[in-house]
Parts: C-alpha cells; sequence; structure tokens
C-alpha cells in the first residue's frame, strides 16, 4: 500500500503528499476514524479507488507537538532578534527545553544582525550557543541568506519566536512567490487574534513550513522536574557524576554541575535559566 505525508487538514478534508511528489485529496476510511486522529505531518497509508483516495492507517510517529498540532516535526526554528525586539536568551532557553522535551531540535535563527554594533554582547550570546552545540544561523541584510535556505532543504519546520522578529520577511527572502502574502504570513506565524484556523505545511525551499502560530504559550507544568536536566546541552558532560544520583542540581553537596557552573564551563545565566524553570515545572504554568 502506498505512503503519503498529510500537509494539510481543513474539517474533514485532507491533502495529501505522495512519495512522488504528487499532491491528492484524500478522507478517512471506515475503521481508521476510530483510531488515532490524523494529525498534519503524519505518514498514512492510503488506496486509490475510482479516481478517490482514502486514508487506512496513520503511522507511528517520531514526535508530536501540540502548539502547533502536527507531527513528525525535524527541526523548531527559534527565531530571535538582535534587537527591536531585544535578544533575550532567557526566552531562548525557555523555548529550546520545552522543544527538547518533545524531541525535537531547536536551531536558532538571529536576525537584524546588520542592525548591532560589532561589540554588541548578542555575539557572545550566539558564540555561547554555538560552543554548546547548537544549529545557530544568523541572518542580517549584509549576510547571506544560503546558509538558511539549505537548513530548510528537506525538513519539516516550525517556527516560533517574538512578534516582530522577522519571521515573514526571512521566508519572503526565499522565495518571492511563496504563495502567501507577507502580511498573511505574518498572521499566521505571529501572534494575537489574527492566526490560521487550520494547519497547513508550505513548500519553502525544498523543504516544508508549518504555517501555524508556533508556541502561542509557554508552559512547564507537563515537564517531569527530574528530566528537565535532559533538555539543556551543557549539562550533558556532567549528568551522572554528582554524588547523589538524583541530584537536582540545586542545593545539594559534590554536584558535578554546580562544580561547572563555578568553574566557568558551564554559564551561569543558562544554569539560572534552569533553575528559574524547574520551579515553574514544580509550581505550575507561565505563559507569554
Amino acid at each position: 500500500m502506498p505512503k503519503a505525508r498529510i500537509i494539510k487538514i481543513i474539517s474533514n478534508q485532507y491533502t495529501l503528499l505522495t512519495e512522488d511528489d504528487k499532491i491528492i485529496p484524500a478522507v478517512q476510511m471506515g475503521k481508521m476514524r476510530l483510531k488515532r486522529q490524523p494529525l498534519v505531518g503524519d505518514f498514512v497509508n492510503y488506496d486509490a479507488l475510482e479516481g478517490h483516495y482514502g486514508m487506512q492507517e496513520v503511522l507511528p510517529r517520531s514526535n508530536q507537538l501540540l502548539r502547533p498540532l502536527i507531527a513528525n516535526v525535524d527541526q523548531a526554528l527559534v527565531v530571535m532578534s538582535a534587537i527591536k525586539p531585544e535578544f533575550s536568551e532567557q526566552l531562548v532557553d525557555r523555548l529550546c527545553f520545552l522543544i527538547r522535551q518533545a524531541d525535537i531540535e531547536p536551531v536558532l535563527i538571529v536576525t537584524k544582525m546588520d542592525l548591532i554594533p560589532s561589540d554588541s554582547p548578542v555575539y557572545d550570546s550566539v558564540e555561547g550557543y554555538r560552543k554548546s552545540g547548537m544549529r545557530v544561523v544568523e541572518v542580517g541584510r549584509d549576510r547571506d541568506i544560503d546558509p538558511f535556505r539549505q537548513l530548510l532543504k528537506g525538513k519539516i519546520s516550525v517556527l516560533t519566536g517574538q512578534s516582530g522578529v522577522g519571521k515573514s520577511s526571512l521566508i519572503n527572502r526565499l522565495d518571492v512567490h511563496f504563495t502567501l502574502a507577507t502580511q498573511e504570513i505574518s498572521k499566521a506565524l505571529g501572534r494575537g487574534k489574527h492566526t490560521t484556523r487550520h494547519t497547513q505545511l508550505h513548500e519553502v525551499a525544498g523543504g516544508w513550513i508549518a504555517d501555524t502560530p508556533g508556541f502561542s504559550s509557554i508552559e512547564f507544568d507537563a515537564i517531569d522536574a527530574t528530566l528537565l536536566e535532559q533538555y539543556v546541552l551543557e549539562f550533558k558532560p556532567y549528568l551522572g557524576e554528582c554524588r547523589f544520583r538524583n541530584c537536582s542540581h540545586e542545593n545539594e553537596p559534590d554536584c558535578a554541575v554546580k562544580k561547572a557552573v563555578e568553574d566557568g564551563i558551564i554559564p551561569a545565566q543558562r544554569y539560572n535559566h534552569y533553575l528559574e524553570v524547574l520551579t515553574l515545572c514544580k509550581q505550575g504554568k507561565e505563559k507569554y
């Protein structure tokens, strides 16, 4: 039975991208309606009968997001501006913790790099994320857009970030013929009341981007506090090296993570953001 990926859902109407790159309409068949609800990004088995296409089965997912409601995401692009709005390591870290918790790789995209002076602290922040092992792409009017283009190729991506960081302009630099106008992309990828009513993947630069609002809120109550340490890249070399096996890296003695912070190996700011989110995981949730 042939396989396809769902790229659009409106009500009970589905649009599939087949393995030979054809776009076809489809509906759910029979017992499938009683099983797992299909999401954009899902791979499905389908068959054809008299010119109509029916989905028979949703295949296992590698991951799933709730906001946007999408499955099998390859990467989440954390889009932050160097200025207006100001670059926020706190927001980057909080988004990255949530993204990694969903078993998705976050990639930092920093826009408006042409608008800051060469001695801006943003450069130190960017270099710190690179040293941690995170992929980072700098974008500006004076920079080649090709690294961002290559990042999207062959991938399913979602975008997240504050309003005004340049998400829509970034996409339009890649494809002037993109099917959504700049204002419409802004509404789809931004925040506020002007958001899309359905989830859809759009082809851009040889990859697919979800035109949903992204992470409309930041909630940590669903994260197991004992697992949070695994979502901080700088902690990884020191996990399991503390005196206590269940060390939370707060007040315990002989903590390898705290020692690395004291030695300047782990950035103090990253550690402080971990402690903030650890408290949120225990106490409830926070929204943006």
